[in-house]
């Protein structure tokens, strides 16, 4: 590979790392070509981008990228693939799933909204976070929660007034 074609990866790299907020590096050395594809699929289909990089090229790419990794660099050891996605959890989810068949994808280390993840034993922990639409979604149960209460004491206790408070004192 040439100085000029290494430029250009380092720059698409760090184009990839600026538009993105999600970031998971693993090790799937050891994969034959058949799992390593059925994994690609599986990331497609998850709306994920796995793709194989250089250690060196990523590592210059983050340092030219406008976010701190912090010690995810330090991780770049042997294969390295990245994956990027717009779900923080995604990535951990079909890493998880992929594992009950393989013992590969291995997770090296994650970095997610300004936080990092070293280490296969986050990979748990990085399963448990929750998208921005599953917040969004448990906010609007817990403010609709109180309206469906009086709602309900509302047709419970029927129109008549003697009713109405008697159900809302109960409540």
């Amino acid at each position: 590979m040439t100085r000029q074609e290494k430029s250009q990866v380092i720059e698409d790299l760090t184009a990839q790392l600026a538009g993105t907020n999600v970031v998971y590096l693993t090790d799937i050395s050891g994969l034959d070509a058949e799992t390593t594809s059925n994994l690609r699929r599986s990331c497609f289909k998850a709306g994920i981008k796995l793709e194989v990089v250089k250690n060196t090229l990523l590592e210059k790419a983050m340092e030219a990228s406008e976010f701190d990794y912090g010690q995810l660099p330090t991780v770049l050891a042997g294969n390295s693939a990245i994956m990027i996605a717009e779900n923080g959890n995604a990535p951990a989810k079909v890493i998880k799933e992929f594992r009950k068949k393989s013992d590969k994808p291995l997770l090296k280390g994650a970095f997610i909204h300004q936080a990092v993840f070293i280490g296969d034993n986050q990979l748990d922990a990085l399963i448990a976070l929750k998208s921005k639409e599953e917040v969004i979604g448990e906010i609007i149960g817990l403010l609709q929660s109180p309206a469906k209460n009086v709602v309900s004491a509302l047709k419970s206790g029927g129109s008549t007034i003697a009713g109405l408070v008697k159900t809302l004192s109960e409540r």
